[in-house]
């Protein structure tokens, strides 16, 4: 069979130092212990003249600003277009901060320092290509991806602090459980993956992708891959694989998925990184019990489409402007503890007038990538399982590859914006005009017909 794919792959410790910012809650922590190191992970293929990389990165989340300054400097090193170039995080919530969401901070010193390493792994994963082969995997995995939302009983009172009002569904309803009448939506199960060896049937890499959150079995201040990272440690043995191997977990369409369980609390072990090591384990089990099956591809064609859509902004009113100008006046952030009803109205205050600042449209990148047979799809936000579910019900080994490119925070379906919940609630990380997934989710399917 002819061979003309080349694959490359290679990794950069991003590990911040202590004292660095961390994201992902609601305000700032500080990085006081490293668990385990977190990397910048990528992998590159060549076919005939195209070539592409994934870059999939331990991190909360990276905007198109940076990402683009990356893409620019990853292109005058190695020719590579940026449209070519899919950088993801993996939305670990341990990480260094350089975004800035809610009240948790950006680190300048880490967002100074974060570019470079990323493009010094794609340029590495470039020269070391090989010949190679791939091929498509999945597995079902139903155990770890719960939905978050959840229709709870007459008169519970799902507050909204951005309108006032009550919400029709409750994100994770703590100390509310007996509350609880069931999961608003269907969550994406399946595992997939994209397998990677060379000519001599050596294991180069696996690209996976699951539609979980994240776990967050940690204290806070821990730096930590979380079970992305795991998943990756625990594969590499699993499949024999050479110290060369790069095991790669992205985030798929988890937007409203998570790993709590809020029907059964005595499901998982309770210690710090258990429910890490357990579920990255597992997951890495079931990928590996499955490699046997593969249908390996060498003679193949690469291929990339790339998008900027147009999506409008939600912002507050001039009415909603002022009463939050006033409830930002009476609030002290820097003494705000935990994260009580009241907390939350000054905090979502303050995001109306930072989101009050914003242009009125901007532009949202839309990716997809074909290897052979495998299509991946890449969106710049966090999307809800149906945006996820549909697009495979459409395209034949798919994935889609989340927080790729941007991060625009929420991206929900117009229904489920109709139902509220924290996903929806107006600010920086949830602004998009109601209709933009749909508009979004058309223009990636038009991409992926046009390749």
């Amino acid at each position: 069979m002819n061979n003309n794919l080349q694959a490359g792959v290679a990794k950069v410790d991003i590990t911040p130092p202590l004292g660095t910012l961390i994201n992902g809650d609601f305000v700032t922590h500080y990085a006081t212990r490293v668990h385990d190191t977190l990397y910048a992970k990528a992998l590159v293929f060549k076919s005939s003249d195209v070539t592409v990389a994934f870059c999939i990165v331990d991190i909360c989340a990276m905007r198109r600003e940076l990402l683009d300054d990356v893409k620019q400097q990853v292109q005058k090193l190695t020719g590579i277009l940026p449209q070519n170039l899919l950088i993801s995080s993996t939305h670990t919530h341990a990480s260094g901060s350089v975004e800035s969401l809610l009240l948790g901070a950006a680190d300048l010193p880490y967002r100074q320092k974060l570019p470079s390493l990323i493009v010094e792994a794609i340029v590495k994963a470039q020269q070391n290509l090989v010949n190679a082969k791939i091929g498509f995997g999945s597995v079902d995995v139903p155990e770890y991806v719960l939905c978050r939302r959840y229709a709870m009983q007459p008169g519970y009172e799902a507050r909204n602090p951005v309108t006032g009002g009550l919400d029709q569904v409750k994100t994770n309803p703590f100390r509310a459980e007996d509350q609880i009448i069931a999961p608003v939506s269907q969550m994406d199960t399946q595992l997939c993956y994209l397998a990677v060896k060379n000519e001599q049937d050596e294991w180069l890499s696996l690209l996976g992708n699951y539609s979980m959150h994240y776990v967050g079995d940690w204290e806070n201040g821990t730096l930590s891959p979380d079970y992305f990272g795991e998943f990756s440690n625990q594969l590499k043995d699993l499949l024999n694989a050479g110290d060369d191997f790069l095991g790669m977990l992205s985030n798929g369409t988890s937007g409203e998925a998570n790993i709590w369980d809020f029907l059964n609390s005595e499901r998982f072990p309770k210690g710090n990184f258990e429910k890490s090591r357990l579920i990255g384990g597992d997951l890495a089990k079931r990928v590996a019990q499955s490699v046997s099956e593969i249908e390996w591809q060498t003679d193949v064609n690469v291929t990339a489409q790339y998008a900027d859509v147009q999506v409008g902004i939600r912002k507050p009113a001039a009415n909603e402007l002022g009463a939050a100008q006033l409830l930002v006046a009476q609030s002290r952030y820097e003494q705000l503890e935990g994260i009580d009803f009241k907390t939350m109205q000054q905090l979502y205050a303050r995001e109306q007038i930072l989101l009050n600042e914003f242009p009125d449209q901007v532009n949202f990148p839309v990716q997809a990538i074909r290897i052979g047979d495998v299509t991946i799809g890449a969106l710049g936000g966090e999307f809800f399982a149906e945006t996820g579910l549909a697009l495979k019900s459409e395209v034949k080994n798919y994935f889609t590859i989340t927080l790729a490119n941007d991060y625009v925070g929420y991206v929900c379906p117009e229904h489920e914006i109709e139902r509220g919940g924290y996903e929806t609630w107006r600010c920086r990380t949830s602004c998009l005009e109601v209709t933009a997934e749909q508009q979004i989710r058309q223009a990636l399917k038009a991409l992926i017909q046009k390749l």
